[in-house]
This record gives C-alpha cells, sequence and structure tokens, in this order.
C-alpha cells in the first residue's frame, strides 16, 4: 500500500512538472507580443525598470529569486517604510495583511496589470526554470516567515504557485492568515484534479477581478 502511494507522488511529480514546462513554453511563445507591449507601457509610464527580481521562500524553505513586473515606484520598501512611521493605520493594516487596500505606492499602469494579475506573467519563467509551478501555494517573502508560524512547515511542501488556492479564492479580500489556512488545505489536498481545477478557476477569478487590488 504505501508502494502504491508513492508511485502515486512520484507519478503526480512527473505529469506535474511536464504540465509546467509545456504551459509555461507555450504561454511564453504566445504572450511574448503581450510581454514585450506591458514592459514598455510600464517604462513610458513611470520611472524605473519594466522588470524585477524579488526573493521569496521555495520549496522546502530555499530562498528563490522570482520575475514580475514593476507595479509599484522605485525605492518601494523605503517609501513603505516611511509610511508605516508616519501613519498607524496603516501599519496596523500592513502588519495584519501584509497588503494595503490603497497603497500609494501603485503606478497607473501597475494599478491595470495587478487588476487583471499581468504582473505575475514573467514568473512564467520560473516554472519553465522550475522552482515555482504553475499551481502552488502563495510566494511569501523571506520576512514573512516568523509571521507564517505553524504554517511554515505545510507551505513549503511545496513549489510556490502563479496561481493557488488563494489566488481563487478572493486573492486581496483574503487576509494574511486566510491565505495560510488556504495554502495548507492545498499541501494536504494537491493532486492532479485539484490542479487542474484550480487552473481553470483562474480564468474565472481573473475575468471576475474577484479580489483584484
Amino acid at each position: 500500500m504505501k508502494k502504491e502511494v508513492n508511485n502515486n507522488k512520484y507519478v503526480y511529480f512527473f505529469v506535474k512538472r511536464l504540465f509546467d514546462i509545456i504551459l509555461s513554453l507555450l504561454g511564453l511563445i504566445i504572450l511574448s507580443p503581450v510581454l514585450i507591449i506591458v514592459a514598455i507601457l510600464i517604462k513610458i509610464d513611470s520611472k524605473g525598470p519594466a522588470f524585477f527580481v524579488q526573493e521569496r521562500i521555495g520549496k522546502n524553505g530555499k530562498i528563490i529569486k522570482i520575475f514580475k513586473y514593476r507595479s509599484m515606484v522605485i525605492n518601494a520598501e523605503e517609501k513603505l517604510e516611511k509610511l508605516m512611521q508616519k501613519n498607524p493605520e496603516i501599519k496596523k493594516e500592513y502588519t495584519e495583511n501584509k497588503k494595503l487596500s490603497r497603497d500609494p505606492r501603485i503606478t497607473k499602469m501597475g494599478y491595470y496589470i495587478r487588476r487583471y494579475s499581468v504582473d505575475e506573467l514573467p514568473q512564467l519563467l520560473n516554472v519553465l526554470i522550475g522552482n515555482m509551478s504553475l499551481v502552488g501555494p502563495r510566494p511569501y517573502l523571506p520576512r514573512e516567515q516568523k509571521d507564517m508560524g505553524k504554517y511554515y512547515n505545510d507551505v513549503i511542501k511545496c513549489k510556490p504557485g502563479i496561481t493557488g488556492l488563494w489566488q481563487v479564492s478572493g486573492r486581496s479580500d483574503v487576509s494574511f492568515n486566510e491565505r495560510l489556512k488556504l495554502d495548507k488545505e492545498y499541501a494536504a489536498k494537491r493532486g492532479l484534479v485539484y490542479d487542474i481545477k484550480i487552473f481553470f478557476r483562474t480564468f474565472g477569478a481573473v475575468l471576475g477581478k474577484k479580489g483584484a487590488k
């Protein structure tokens, strides 16, 4: 029985990786005109690079670097610190949710690419490389590890995903703690059928702009 369970697990990992490679490669090829146009529009809209690389927590706690479109002003982290120092309400909101509902650091173009999750598209490169998957838990920041508490060990069992259970369950409308619960649930239930369901639910969540901010 144990051998059968292990075999099923290996089949799942193999097929999942195969789908990740095929779909991320197709996505990068088909969406290449869009990727180029978005990069140009970001450069026109505000000062700074079109793309940025950020450290996140990967599978087994390994620190990985993910690719994203820049949706905020440059020096966004420093501006956040200043905002939290000046405004206790902003500090409280960010501490609880790790996001701001009306984030003044977001650029005009950034608002639109976040609205439709376009800012995540460069992560198709991460999926192709293999340190992310199309479906998985949210890629958490290293500084968030201490706030992940008891959920940390469950979350790092999986590769982080471009989409996942929390993304199709409300995105920004979901609190940080609720995100962790959803990611733990995903880690416990993950499988090919479950991944496929989440993948297709993503289109409805993005087009419906559910929880998009």
